[in-house]
């Protein structure tokens, strides 16, 4: 992953992150910019490390499911995130459905909108 991309993951991983607790209830994080960006920094090393794996894993869910079972792993990466630090809580299975579904879609614009043309 090149700089730029890396850069601008965290930028829209903290955008997501304010914008879910915003939206969501149960889903809370610190309202400090500074917690904000270490939390998307984590979590787009999270996404760049643990998604792959995680895919593999759960490769055969993923596959009957036709695709619908990412939501699964991005659900995990964010339980792990908020298992990890005190700075996000989200308080039930809903909040985490929720956050889930955001950062899903979010995702596959951000992979998309730069995703090189061969």
């Amino acid at each position: 992953m090149k700089l730029a991309k890396f850069i601008l993951a965290i930028i829209m991983n903290s955008f997501i992150l304010w914008a879910s607790s915003q939206l969501i209830s149960g889903f809370i994080i610190s309202q400090n910019f500074l917690d904000i960006l270490f939390l998307a920094f984590i979590l787009t090393i999270l996404n760049l490390i643990l998604q792959p794996i995680l895919k593999i894993i759960f490769s055969p869910i993923i596959i009957l499911t036709l695709g619908i079972g990412i939501l699964i792993v991005n659900g995990l990466i964010l339980y792990l995130l908020d298992f990890l630090f005190t700075s996000i809580t989200i308080q039930s299975i809903r909040a985490l459905f929720y956050a889930t579904l955001i950062f899903s879609l979010f995702n596959f614009i951000f992979y998309k909108a730069t995703q090189s043309k061969k």
